[in-house]
């Protein structure tokens, strides 16, 4: 299975969560279309169906990412060379 890149996954979340507070603020039919193309994108990238199921597979992958990241660099294998 083909994981999707977390810095896209994380600009579509904040994406999502930018358009649902100026919909909040202030309804546009651009506004509207927009947060359903962040959706749509969001459900295709994740697997899923529903919108509330892709941010919950979303979140879950950038937190299990953080999670290894965390553990390397607690090892202190951070992946970056070391200057010489």
């Amino acid at each position: 299975m083909l994981v999707p890149d977390s810095k896209v996954v994380r600009g579509l979340l904040t994406r999502y969560a930018s358009l649902q507070i100026a919909l909040a603020e202030r309804e546009t039919p651009e506004r509207v279309r927009e947060l359903e193309d962040v959706s749509y994108t969001l459900c295709i990238m994740m697997g899923t169906r529903s919108v509330f199921d892709a941010i919950s597979a979303a979140d879950a992958l950038l937190g299990a990412e953080a999670r290894v990241v965390g553990a390397q660099e607690s090892d202190g294998e951070s992946g970056l060379p070391v200057p010489a």
